[in-house]
């Protein structure tokens, strides 16, 4: 791939993705449960409403603004939480802090006491109000359907999807406002997680646990939640800059390698990777895909792993590019996916452009310029 046709596709994908509209809570009102299994919530669509489709898509976008040293998209920024601040943010919760981590990011740049305000009580509410299962963990509450003012238990459950959602977010700002309380409880849930959802046999993660069930309900290996943890984890550790103890460091690093190890075994012929990871008769699947290829190289580049790792690597970010449609579009990509018993709950998520999908595709373009 030329550094020239990267920059051809990572424009195509920004240009989409702050235009993708997008609808609100009150759209999902009427819902079926089957078209919620499916994926069909109207909120997740777009780019405009406060949720985690949306909050990664400005995670994306806040990295490409990081990766070009301009603020080329800062008055979107802006005009984005500030649209949202008046609109009044939906129900606190795992999901609904998704947003909270471009904003830390943001904070110096716009110099807003209100912006630095929201974080620190979000970062407190984590510490203090999210429910917790045992052993103390973050229950992944996620936001009620068809209603910005509730919020959905998961009782008991511990989701892969946390760890970007809500722990990179207070792991973040325990290092910006020197927070060791913040520090040591996000290790505390990266560590949590680890001992409840990763599978010693294949390196690779089940999507959720349930301590009422004792169990990692249907037991899958699904593509883009296996994404969270390797791109994630990277974030996680580049967090500390250098500093994180060197046993801690070693354990995540070890894990992390275990699970590309996993992860580069499985990958198809395409260079993408099913969205059931060891299921080849699920379809392929681009934002999970783009996802594994970011935390690769970015793991490559940071010493984590060695250059043998590039050739997986490369060949991802070959096949997302393909999936990049004329119009920006990245194409292939699943729609919101909840915890199912089987591999068919997962086949049967519909696809279709997501806000997530441009920003992962986006995330691993960038991290390919710097490769």
């Amino acid at each position: 791939m030329t550094k020239e046709l990267l920059l051809e596709k990572t424009s195509l994908i920004v240009e989409k993705l702050m235009n993708l509209g997008g609808a609100d809570y009150d759209s999902d009102k009427s819902l079926t449960e089957s078209a919620i299994k499916s994926g069909l919530i109207a909120r997740d669509f777009g780019i405009e409403e406060w949720d985690w489709p949306q909050g990664v898509g400005l995670y994306g976008l806040n990295k490409l603004q990081q990766f070009n040293g301009k603020e080329a998209y800062l008055e979107f920024f802006g005009n984005w939480f500030e649209t949202n601040l008046e609109k009044g943010l939906p129900a606190a919760n795992v999901n609904t802090t998704a947003p909270f981590l471009p904003l830390v990011d943001l904070l110096d740049l716009f110099g807003n006491p209100v912006y630095e305000d929201l974080c620190k009580k979000r970062a407190d509410w984590l510490m203090k109000e999210l429910p917790k299962t045992k052993e103390n963990g973050f229950e992944h509450v996620t936001s009620a359907i068809g209603n910005r003012n509730a919020a959905a238990r998961h009782e008991g459950q511990l989701w892969v999807d946390t760890l970007f959602m809500a722990v990179l977010f207070l792991n973040k700002m325990g290092h910006k406002y020197n927070r060791k309380d913040w520090i040591a409880e996000s290790v505390h849930q990266v560590l949590l997680h680890i001992k409840y959802l990763y599978d010693k046999k294949t390196g690779l993660f089940y999507h959720g646990w349930s301590f009422l069930e004792n169990g990692n309900f249907g037991e899958i290996f699904w593509c883009r939640g296996n994404s969270w943890f390797t791109f994630g984890i990277v974030d996680f550790i580049e967090a500390f800059h250098g500093h994180m103890e060197e046993g801690l460091k070693q354990y995540l690093e070890d894990t992390f390698k275990a699970q590309v190890n996993g992860l580069v075994a499985l990958q198809s012929e395409d260079g993408l990777w099913h969205t059931v990871l060891d299921d080849k008769s699920s379809y392929v699947e681009v934002s999970g895909s783009a996802a594994i290829a970011t935390g690769i190289l970015k793991g490559i580049r940071l010493g984590i792993l060695d250059d043998s790792y590039k050739e997986s690597a490369e060949k991802a970010i070959e096949a997302v590019c393909r999936n990049i449609d004329s119009d920006g579009t990245v194409l292939n990509v699943s729609a919101g996916t909840g915890i199912g018993m089987d591999a068919k709950h997962y086949k049967d998520i519909l696809i279709a452009p997501m806000a997530y999908g441009q920003s992962l595709a986006l995330v691993a373009l960038c991290e390919a310029l710097e490769a």
